[in-house]
């Protein structure tokens, strides 16, 4: 049996809070998800005047990140992004009725080297996307680090 941690609304809440911080640092209006490890959501904002496909969008890459336990831009990274032409999952974004999302903007929420969430953002392009998304996860490590557990913060995250 394995004890295992658990995001809750609190630590969701600080990480979109950051994430928009950034965004508005950067001048991005973002829509910013935060799923548990079953890829569903416990929060999620969308900036004022953000786009009205944000939420899906976000969520969509959150929920890839969760349960493909990767960074969703990795999938077409290249030269061996597994999604791209010819290679072993190409079409995966076809899987899970069109909800697997395979470019920048979804980030696995790793801590103490298990993945137990993700974020989704949607709204700016994908560096912009990438610095809220760091910023949320920066934000969650900040948090849990007085606590004793350890969250990665990169863009790049395969586990």
């Amino acid at each position: 049996m394995k004890t295992a941690l658990k995001l809750e609304l609190e630590e969701a809440c600080l990480m979109i809070a950051a994430a928009i911080r950034k965004a508005e640092e950067i001048g991005v209006l973002e829509t910013i998800c935060i799923v548990d490890d079953g890829g569903y959501p416990i929060a999620m904002d969308r900036m004022n005047g953000a786009r009205i496909t944000g939420p899906q969008i976000a969520w969509n890459k959150a929920f890839t990140a969760a349960g493909h336990k990767r960074s969703t831009h990795l999938f077409n990274t290249l030269p061996n992004g597994p999604a791209l032409p010819g290679n072993e999952a190409f079409g995966i974004q076809w899987s899970f009725e069109g909800k697997f999302a395979v470019f920048v903007g979804g980030f696995p929420i790793v801590v103490d080297g298990s993945v137990i969430g993700g974020v989704g953002l949607s709204g700016g392009n994908g560096e912009q996307d990438t610095k809220c998304g760091v910023a949320a996860l920066q934000a969650l490590h900040e948090f849990l680090e007085a606590k004793g557990h350890a969250v990665l913060v990169e863009a790049d995250i395969k586990k």
